[in-house]
């Protein structure tokens, strides 16, 4: 598996390049799994596919601090990152992995190997909800995928040192929540891995055995992307 250890300028970026991964790898100029490594350097809201931007995320707060809200490209609920969120995102093939088809079998897949790098570092983790991770009944990891014909991606946060108060503050109450959250705020309810990014990181590369690293990524594609579609108003505050 390929490593691309990458953080763009900008959150608009860096969210688009996901997508354009997977677009790269459905048209062929992708042919190997990757696992791409990266961390904000500003705080920044990210907003699933499906979800309502005036449902889950104080604006107020977020205009006046100057905190983008963009959409991603997967499913999945609002998160908010920041410096000490590490953020991840794994390209895998169907053709390599068929049984990921199945989208149980994906979250699993994927869980047990994210669970398995904190393990490496004396951290045992929970898989609960679809594909949370916990830490002594508190979210650590939020993750979500999205599916093309031959190719998927599966990416996600792992809270480490990020300030856990910027959750609340850019952050309603969500109506969709997990039974196992029992109507916790979010304060009551994240939590945070006690290990460094630094550490995490070199356990993922590990555990996904990716230690080829590369330097390539399109380029091209992210700037369009950025332009034409996560930069725009209509994308990000789009009613759903």
């Amino acid at each position: 598996m390929q490593l691309l250890e990458l953080t763009l300028d900008g959150s608009l970026a860096n969210i688009a390049l996901d997508e354009a991964l997977l677009e790269a790898a459905e048209n062929g100029s992708v042919d190997q799994e990757l696992l791409r490594l990266w961390q904000p350097t500003e705080p920044m809201v990210v907003v699933g596919r499906s979800s309502s931007v005036s449902d889950e995320v104080n604006l107020d707060y977020c205009q006046k601090n100057k905190i983008p809200v963009v959409r991603r490209c997967s499913g999945g609920a609002t998160i908010v990152a920041a410096k000490g969120c590490l953020m991840y995102a794994v390209l895998l093939s169907y053709q390599q992995r068929p049984e990921l088809r199945m989208l149980e079998q994906a979250h699993q897949f994927v869980m047990s190997r994210l669970s398995e790098a904190a393990g490496s570092l004396g951290v045992v983790l929970k898989l609960q909800g679809i594909c949370d991770l916990t830490l002594a009944d508190r979210k650590v990891s939020g993750n979500a995928l999205r599916c093309k014909k031959n190719w998927m991606i599966y990416h996600g946060t792992l809270l480490c040192e990020m300030d856990l108060d910027l959750i609340s503050n850019c952050l309603g109450q969500p109506r969709r929540q997990p039974a196992y959250r029992e109507g916790r705020s979010h304060a009551e309810f994240v939590g945070q891995l006690p290990v460094s990014t630094e550490a995490l990181s070199t356990a993922l590369v590990e555990s996904w055995q990716a230690h080829q690293r590369t330097s390539l990524w399109p380029r091209e594609r992210t700037a369009e992307l950025v332009a034409e579609k996560y930069s725009a108003y209509d994308w990000n505050h789009k009613v759903v």
